[in-house]
């Protein structure tokens, strides 16, 4: 990675640091009691876990076949690998290792960078719906006898409405991705039109991407595949919060009140930094689960750290092999897909 973002990632380390030193006599936190909870943790819940998490990397090789079949027929199986390192960059390098899996998908497929970006960013529109539309059924259902069910309640109103708006957004691109281009070209273009060219390609990727699926029935799979996936998250998440027996604000949740942890955690990890960017996360989900389900901070954190390790981390040691294996550079390659993806 560029020289300038590790200085970036080495001066926020140095800040979190500092931060923690002058406030640690103000944070009354009992390590014993964390240890305790994480040495009680169910095994058998949390390797049920990371077995979901592995799943939804089968369903994610499924899903980009199915967007390139139209261009090269290529096997699910044959995409797992690019998977796996992919996610491992994201995992040790942030959210700028992102574009990695299009890139070594390109290269494992022989199409153009450019092309599979675009099934990237395809694939992202998807997961906001399939996520978005879980969230909304699951808190649903949320009786109203549950603590904070107001707030349960305007949340799943929002993913339902922000997944009825992408609906709309999907269809309209996909009849009038060119007239839509040009109307944020041109609308855009008056603030800064570097940006409203950036947007203006990204709605004809997302049209093309769409165009990929070449019939309903490739779309429908395709919706299915992708609730099924997020669906299986919601299950890991679960499964890892029932694995703290010794906690029954957690050995007691049910799956709709776990989607408000599933969504803080998501939204924590939008700005994924490099090692930092774990201890960020542990804090959003451990202050998500004291807030919502009034969960003690030793046991909610514990149970952060392991539902990073379950949902995140766990794909690090795989990953690691898979790159030995095909002879990756993990930090090459997430530098080069970086401009790959600045340059196309």
């Amino acid at each position: 990675m560029k020289k300038r973002d590790g200085i970036i990632w080495f001066s926020l380390l140095v800040v979190l640091v500092v931060v923690v030193v002058l406030f640690r006599d103000r944070i009354h936190f009992d390590w014993t009691t964390f240890w305790r909870q994480l040495k009680h943790a169910n095994l058998w819940h949390i390797a049920a876990g990371i077995a979901l998490t592995f799943g939804t990397y089968w369903l994610r090789a499924m899903r980009w076949s199915m967007f390139v079949s139209p261009t090269k027929k290529v096997s699910a199986g044959s995409l797992l690998g690019p998977q796996f390192i992919g996610f491992t960059a994201v995992a040790l390098f942030g959210r700028l290792a992102d574009l990695t899996r299009p890139y070594l998908v390109a290269q494992r497929i022989s199409l153009p960078v450019s092309s599979q970006v675009a099934v990237y960013t395809i694939e992202r529109m998807f997961d906001l719906g399939a996520a978005a539309t879980i969230f909304s059924c699951a808190l649903a259902f949320t009786p109203k006898t549950m603590p904070h069910h107001e707030l349960f309640i305007r949340t799943g109103m929002l993913s339902l409405g922000a997944t009825l708006a992408i609906a709309v957004f999907a269809g309209v691109v996909r009849v009038s991705g060119s007239a839509v281009a040009g109307f944020a070209r041109l609308t855009l273009g008056r603030l800064s039109k570097p940006v409203a060219e950036s947007i203006a390609t990204k709605i004809l990727e997302f049209r093309d991407g769409l165009n990929a699926l070449s019939s309903w029935r490739d779309f429908g799979v395709v919706i299915l595949i992708s609730l099924a996936m997020w669906g299986m998250i919601g299950g890991a998440y679960l499964e890892t919060v029932h694995a703290f027996v010794d906690s029954p604000e957690l050995a007691g949740l049910t799956y709709s009140r776990t989607m408000l942890l599933m969504a803080a955690s998501i939204g924590g990890s939008l700005v994924q930094l490099p090692i930092v960017g774990w201890f960020t996360q542990i804090a959003v989900t451990a202050g998500a689960m004291h807030e919502f389900y009034g969960t003690p901070i030793e046991a909610a954190t514990a149970c952060g750290a392991i539902l990073l390790v379950v949902t995140f981390l766990c794909i690090i040691p795989i990953g690691l092999v898979y790159a030995r294996v095909e002879g990756v550079s993990l930090q090459q390659v997430a530098s080069e897909s970086e401009t790959a993806a600045v340059d196309k």
